[in-house]
């Protein structure tokens, strides 16, 4: 596979990896840290060698040499580990030993009760491909249909990405969900996982989804917080108290790539549709914001604004510090932007909710809309990682 460098950059001391799977977390440690001492917890055959004798791991990471950095790849299979990883830690000189922490769940993490090491392990996320590490403007409608997955993307054909998203489906339900019993019956979730798909970007009515999916809301309600611990998905809050409408405060769920909104939906072997266009576009430019915020260390929240009438910003970000910086952003799918998409970003930079007004479409220029900046998705990646955007 070709080697492409990753905008994360490599921490100084330990520190947790959480990521998806399948985002390339294990091809980056490898790559940056290739004298690490490695425990690889998916291997069976490794996981039981340590369930076994417990002890083993203390002994080999006491044998290394001052300073060496040790991998747990997929913690989540074995959290009793961070006990010792905190306690060698705890009673080593500072730097005798480095630890990198993998997860692609928190879920165990979080219901085992171990010691997570608050201070001692910093947290780094790891996203898909983002458009400085590949140059997705030039591949935006493969984007949309198949996502940004490493492993997908690289793929030369439409075929073998097919082949991967609905491969990556079946380890997911397999090995991350089966395998660590997170969820009692999987054919229930399994149905839970196409509805919810069929919903991506949407304000999430629990009572629709649980009778679409033939499951009792608390059970939705459980399957969703499986699909955030497992890092697959996440929940998008309406912004409150900004302006002098009344708001919305129900949230929307988006999943981590739209490769896989397509193939949890039952649809990545059909071309991308008008209708499915525009909520793929918000899934992959909201995912590379959350990227960009998370490897450029940014503070601030993200969500989105909408009034019980249906109008609607679809993202907002507030920056962290005082003045908090407050900034809209439009998405449309669209090859022409019109004037009236503009309209609510006016109405709220005019109210003095938001400091700052975008609008992103898929056409090949950039224009201002009075105070509106519109600019096509090209020149938004751009903007976006070289700061211009978010300071």
């Amino acid at each position: 596979m070709v080697m492409i460098s990753r905008k994360l950059l490599p921490p100084t001391k330990s520190f947790y990896l959480f990521g998806p799977r399948g985002t390339g977390k294990s091809t980056w440690l490898r790559t940056t840290y290739p004298n690490a001492k490695w425990f690889n917890l998916l291997r069976n055959a490794e996981l039981f060698r340590l369930m076994q004798d417990p002890e083993l791991f203390r002994k080999e990471v006491e044998a290394l040499p001052h300073g060496s950095w040790v991998v747990l790849d997929e913690i989540q299979r074995y959290p009793a580990l961070l006990n010792e990883v905190h306690d060698l830690l705890s009673s080593s000189p500072k730097g005798k030993y480095n630890f990198v922490l993998t997860g692609s769940s928190a879920r165990k993490l979080k219901r085992s009760g171990v010691n997570l090491m608050a201070g001692r392990a910093i947290q780094r996320k790891m996203f898909p491909f983002v458009s400085t590490e590949v140059d997705l403007s030039h591949s935006i409608e493969s984007c949309l249909r198949f996502g940004t997955l490493p492993e997908c993307y690289l793929n030369e054909t439409e075929q073998e990405k097919i082949e991967f998203l609905e491969s990556y489906l079946d380890t997911y339900l397999r090995e991350e969900i089966k395998e660590e019993a997170l969820v009692r019956k999987l054919e229930p979730f399994s149905r839970f996982l196409k509805v919810a798909a069929l919903m991506n970007g949407q304000q999430a009515n629990l009572a629709n989804i649980s009778r679409e999916a033939a499951v009792s809301r608390p059970t939705v309600q459980g399957y969703f917080e499986v699909l955030v611990d497992t890092l697959i998905g996440y929940w998008l809050p309406a912004l409150q108290n900004r302006a002098k409408i009344k708001e919305s405060a129900h949230p929307k769920f988006y999943f981590f790539d739209p490769g896989v909104v397509r193939v949890l939906a039952s649809k990545v072997r059909e071309p991308l549709s008008d209708i499915e266009r525009g909520l793929q576009l918000e899934t992959l430019l909201l995912n590379e914001m959350r990227a960009y915020l998370s490897y450029q260390g940014k503070g601030g929240t993200l969500s989105f604004w909408r009034t019980p009438h249906g109008t609607e910003i679809d993202l907002i970000f507030e920056g962290a510090t005082q003045p908090k910086e407050c900034i809209g952003f439009e998405i449309k799918s669209s090859p022409r932007w019109r004037s009236e998409y503009s309209k609510t970003l006016k109405e709220l930079l005019d109210q003095g909710a938001i400091k700052q007004g975008y609008g992103i479409y898929l056409g090949g220029s950039p224009l201002k809309d009075g105070r509106v900046s519109v600019l096509n998705v090209q020149s938004f990646l751009k903007n976006l990682w070289s700061g211009k955007i978010i300071s």
